[in-house]
């Protein structure tokens, strides 16, 4: 098994000892780079990018940029989901993103977890020479409908129910229901969405 392998599957790996985390990041981040650099009126060469950065995106995806993923190829959008400015995702377990999800700027998806303990997290040099370290990643889960505000940060191994908002600035530390309005940091449930909050769209919606 690779240590990319051991990765995706949540287990102990060296992200510098046989390349193949590396060979994947490696591209993820040049990918990255690209698409930050493509003018926005250029629209059908950032979708190239971002088609080939993301290969388990639905259609209906846009991101504004600046973006960065660890690997990309472990993140999976569903259809229809708008990410603001300045999105940045550590997938090094999978991040599962459901259909018509909002990201407002400068959110945080981040799966990886380092060892608490100091003599377990130092640096070293592994078997192939590098100066390493080991780690592991939970995954992310986020249902349908779900709204981000500004600068929320997911931790890694959580999961939040469809449409779900999370107010601007939250820490998400722990699972969070369906249909609620959460905020804070550790973010916690305010409240359920209510028939109250809804807003007269007969003006807009055909």
């Amino acid at each position: 098994m690779t240590e990319f392998e051991k990765m995706v599957s949540g287990r102990l790996y060296d992200p510098n000892l046989d390349g193949s985390c590396s060979k994947v990041a490696n591209k993820s981040r040049r990918l990255c780079q690209i698409y930050n650099a493509i003018p926005v009126e250029d629209e059908k060469k950032r979708q190239e990018v971002l088609k080939e950065l993301l290969p388990h995106a639905g259609e209906g995806l846009y991101i504004q940029g600046p973006l960065q993923f660890d690997y990309g190829v472990n993140t999976y959008f569903g259809k229809n989901c708008y990410v603001n400015f300045n999105f940045v995702v550590l997938d090094c377990a999978p991040v599962r993103i459901g259909n018509d999800v909002f990201f407002g700027p400068n959110c945080q998806l981040l799966t990886p977890i380092h060892p608490y303990l100091p003599e377990e997290r130092k640096m070293r040099i592994n078997a192939a020479g590098n100066l390493s370290e080991v780690e592991y990643g939970k995954p992310i889960e986020i249902g349908d409908g779900c709204w981000f505000g500004a600068g929320v940060t997911v931790l890694p191994g959580v999961k939040i129910g469809k449409n779900t908002i999370v107010g601007a600035g939250s820490v998400v530390t722990r699972d969070l229901p369906e249909g609620v309005i959460a905020a804070g940091n550790p973010c916690r449930v305010i409240r359920p969405i209510a028939k109250e909050d809804s807003i007269t769209l007969k003006d807009f919606l055909c």
